[in-house]
């Protein structure tokens, strides 16, 4: 008996479907071939100009940087309409190009076309910054102008971009926020979200407790402040108030004991978690690094792995950054044979983190070889690498390297040239670093900063020109900070500039009146010059303070485990030991004939 053929649907109906599917999401394309293989298909079937589908070839021209494609394919559509006009106001704003966005907006008003509700809060998102405050109140000018007021999406935008516009942005955001007729709960969350992000802790929690209805994003945004502003404990009272708790507000709470150094509760929590992603493990990961708690970071750095868990950019970027902090060289050289082991491609962005890792680690040849290996650096990638040198004394290697990226056609920042400034510190090229400073807003636009006032004056210092270095200080024109004044006392002790330190002194005191450690300094510098009775009365000011000097801490790292010890420490259970051996080398070290110390860049 023959069996009948199944029945089969067509196959022209099958491909159309198919097609039909692709079109409907083609503005989700990433993949810039599968793109341009449908735009062929839409340019062979007449469709190029169809209002649907021409919006969604420019949004998915968007997503995949091509912002050329995006405008041919707008530039073919003869009679553009508001959908298309928007589609490429936001293309632009997705590709950080604010101004370009702007320009489509004014051609949009130009050709006659009304915008709608999405054109201004596609607009709204490029504006961010308090330079921005002034095209968010013209954009707000515009929505009532049109009638958008009411769209409760459209105010919601705007108290998110008034927000990024700093504090007079977040009062304006207020005024609106209170006159609204109808208000959801994203209303109430970009409010409290604005009022954090200036730090108005108090202000956000009343308004969260008038919070008619709470989502996840309103707990979350309230916990995230008490957090950042490091109040743990109304933020453990808020964390166990919620009614649900998902892996944000666990990472949360993590995150926050990490930053006040509690890492043993930070590490409960963590255990406790019902379920962890990758942000959770670099948190802990990078909490433990930044402590400089080696085998613990690396532990954890371990079953991390073993959890299958594949590290994205950021979580490279911030364990690398932890360790760059604190020094930890044994886990960047973990993560970095990690990416050598995967398949995973060393963006700019990883080798970035790598050399700033090697060199504040003092692995400069590391450091190079990941810079030398870069196939295309950006200026942050020249700024770490010359930070590097700088900061273990290599300056004349760090000036050659300024010179080869200014051969490169890079233009030197504001963060380059506090690298400079502190490689002529650390090797004593005084007429250099005083060049350098004074041809910065000349050659390169970039005006002097706080930053750069005090290599300034610390390179002076340094070199014995007290006088000129206290000139400077006194009449720059920004306000002075501790750090400048202290470099300043710890020159004057250098030099013996005694009556220069009993000035700096005094303006030191009127910063920091409580603070003991530079009396102790100026009572060393008047000891050093034989002035004993002074020496008596600084010691009698230090007791009247009541608040001891705090000692100094030194790290010393071996077979991945750090010591820590103090001036006369004897808390190790090897102090006798190490004492001994101190003593033994001090011994040997005043038989051999002194050798005079030069600035080395080998």
């Amino acid at each position: 008996m023959q069996m009948p053929t199944p029945i089969r649907a067509p196959t022209w109906v099958s491909r159309r479907r198919h097609f039909e599917q692709k079109l409907w999401d083609l503005d989700k394309c990433r993949d810039i071939n599968q793109l341009k293989q449908m735009q062929a298909i839409v340019y062979k079937s007449n469709l190029q100009q169809d209002p649907f589908i021409a919006p969604k070839l420019i949004t998915a021209f968007s997503l995949c940087r091509q912002m050329g494609s995006a405008f041919k394919v707008f530039s073919q559509v003869p009679d553009p309409n508001v959908h298309l006009y928007n589609a490429l106001i936001r293309a632009h704003i997705h590709n950080f190009n604010p101004s370009e966005a702007f320009a489509t907006f004014f051609d949009m008003q130009c050709a006659g076309i009304f915008p709608d509700n999405f054109t201004f809060s596609f607009l709204l998102k490029g504006c961010s910054g308090k330079c921005w405050l002034s095209v968010v109140s013209m954009i707000h000018t515009h929505v009532v102008k049109w009638g958008f007021e009411d769209d409760i999406y459209v105010p919601n935008s705007l108290i998110d971009a008034y927000s990024k516009c700093g504090v007079v942005g977040v009062r304006a955001a207020g005024q609106l926020f209170r006159g609204m007729k109808e208000r959801d709960v994203v209303s109430w969350n970009s409010m409290i979200s604005a009022l954090l992000k200036v730090g108005d802790l108090s202000e956000a929690r009343k308004l969260f407790d008038k919070m008619p209805q709470r989502d996840r994003v309103s707990w979350n945004t309230m916990l995230d402040g008490y957090t950042k502003a490091g109040e743990m404990i109304v933020a453990f009272e808020l964390f166990k108030k919620m009614p649900l708790r998902d892996v944000v507000s666990w990472s949360t709470m993590v995150s926050g004991y990490c930053k006040v150094g509690d890492l043993e509760m930070a590490r409960m929590l963590f255990d406790k978690m019902p379920s962890k992603n990758l942000v959770s493990w670099t948190i802990m990961v990078s909490g433990y690094a930044e402590k400089g708690l080696v085998k613990e970071a690396i532990g954890l750095y371990m079953r991390m792995q073993e959890a299958g868990l594949k590290l994205d950019v950021a979580a490279i970027v911030s364990i690398l950054a932890a360790c760059a902090e604190s020094g930890m060289l044994s886990l960047g050289k973990r993560v970095h044979d990690s990416i050598e082991r995967s398949t995973y491609k060393c963006s700019t962005l990883v080798c970035n983190a790598l050399i700033d890792m090697y060199a504040k680690c003092g692995c400069l040849h590391k450091a190079y070889n990941v810079f030398n290996g870069l196939k295309k650096r950006d200026l942050v990638s020249w700024n770490a690498m010359i930070h590097g040198l700088a900061m273990h004394g290599r300056g004349k290697k760090a000036l050659e390297l300024f010179f080869r990226m200014k051969q490169e056609g890079f233009v030197p920042d504001k963060v380059t040239l506090v690298g400079i400034l502190c490689a002529c510190n650390h090797t004593g090229l005084v007429d250099e670093g005083i060049i350098y400073f004074y041809s910065m807003e000349k050659d390169y636009g970039v005006i002097p900063e706080i930053e750069h006032y005090g290599c300034l004056i610390d390179l002076l210092g340094r070199g014995g020109y007290i006088k000129e270095a206290f000139d400077l200080a006194r009449k720059m024109p920004l306000e002075p900070n501790v750090k400048i004044w202290g470099s300043l006392l710890g020159a004057c002790r250098m030099h013996k500039a005694v009556e220069i330190a009993d000035d700096v002194l005094n303006l030191l005191v009127k910063l920091e009146p409580t603070n003991a450690g530079k009396l102790s300094a100026l009572s060393n510098i008047y000891a050093v010059a034989g002035d004993w009775n002074n020496v008596a009365n600084i010691r009698l000011m230090m007791k009247s303070i009541g608040r001891p000097k705090q000692s100094g801490a030194s790290l010393l790292a071996l077979n991945d485990e750090y010591h820590e010890f103090t001036v006369m420490d004897k808390s190790h259970v090897k102090s006798d030991k190490i004492y001994h051996m101190i003593d033994g080398l001090s011994q040997h070290l005043k038989l051999l004939r002194p050798v005079p110390v030069g600035f080395c860049d080998e």
